[in-house]
């Protein structure tokens, strides 16, 4: 098969790439359609100690053959990427997520999306309704993260939100916390995917504007989202949140932060929470109702076959959504 493949010297098509097989309790998946995540790039510089693999979790996928569960055989599915072990306290407590031993689709031990096939545990796939279209069921693995949001905190209608960032997860994590009817800004820098909120009815601002900044700044949140996935996001993000207050992050980058005053956590009383994966089934309902704009959030859409190129477009500034499509 054709695989998308992270190599020492950077990504490569690998055309003879062996077809995966499923074990027990797994079914064997051809990829319908993909999704470049802001992840998927920093893998590209080094994130997670050097992953070397076929890249992509985000996909929308049909199951051609899964052993001793054949009622699957045939349906469309999205999948959750995360595979622990199942036997230590972690995944006995029900944070396989956060097993020390786990897999993750496309980013640590297991091959991934960007190929013509991938093989996943049947207890992590979610049969998708047929009023979603595969280029809406793309966007699920990244809509379920900003709705972990939603499970770690509540978010109430009278407290002041800044959602820090106007990328891809940024536009959907805005969008979510919307739905609570919180005072919402989604803060960023390019205009053009600001619009796209703007169109959503969802408050918007520059941060790179003086004026804007200041104003933002006298006027300090109770929770603060960091998604900009540049470690220079945090030193901002801690500066727009109130003391007593929430900042929660949802960057993953390669690089550690270049200075990070615990210190002033400590003084100014600031909850830190990191946050990722989150829930399948209600991200799959808001995008089957349409609750959830991401067809502009697209940007492009490259075959399998150009698939270097495809993570080259979605690793330039400005560029949103790149999907891959086997």
């Amino acid at each position: 098969m054709r695989a998308l493949r992270l190599t020492n010297d950077g990504p490569i098509l690998d055309t003879g790439y062996p077809t995966p097989r499923p074990g027990s309790g797994e079914a064997l998946i051809r990829v319908r359609l993909a999704g470049v995540c802001a992840t998927d790039i920093q893998l590209l510089a080094g994130y997670k100690g050097g992953y070397r693999g076929v890249l992509g979790h985000e996909f929308v996928g049909e199951v051609v053959d899964a052993p001793g569960h054949e009622r699957w055989m045939g349906q469309r599915v999205a999948g959750e990427l995360n595979i622990g072990c199942g036997d230590c306290d972690l995944c006995r407590r029900g944070l396989g997520k956060h097993c020390h031993q786990r897999e993750s689709l496309g980013i640590i031990r297991r091959d991934g999306a960007f190929a013509d096939f991938l093989t996943l545990p049947i207890a992590n796939l979610h049969p998708l309704p047929d009023a979603l279209p595969d280029e809406r069921a793309v966007f699920i693995e990244p809509l379920a993260a900003a709705l972990q949001l939603l499970e770690q905190c509540h978010v109430r209608p009278d407290q002041r939100v800044y959602v820090l960032g106007d990328g891809r997860l940024g536009l959907l994590v805005a969008q979510v916390l919307a739905r609570t009817g919180c005072d919402l800004i989604a803060l960023g820098r390019t205009p053009a995917k600001l619009a796209i909120l703007t169109e959503c009815g969802i408050a918007t601002a520059r941060t790179d504007e003086p004026d804007n900044l200041r104003q933002l700044l006298a006027h300090p949140a109770d929770l603060v989202v960091e998604v900009t996935g540049s470690p220079a996001g945090f030193a901002l993000a801690r500066r727009l949140v109130r003391p007593g207050g929430l900042l929660a992050m949802k960057s993953t980058f390669a690089n550690a932060l270049p200075s990070f005053d615990i210190s002033s956590l400590v003084v100014d009383e600031i909850t830190l929470i990191g946050s990722r994966c989150g829930p399948f089934p209600p991200a799959i309902r808001l995008l089957a109702e349409g609750a959830v704009t991401v067809e502009p959030i697209i940007h492009a859409r490259y075959t399998l076959d150009k698939g270097v190129a495809a993570l080259a477009h979605a690793g330039k500034r400005g560029v949103l959504k790149v999907l891959i499509e086997p």
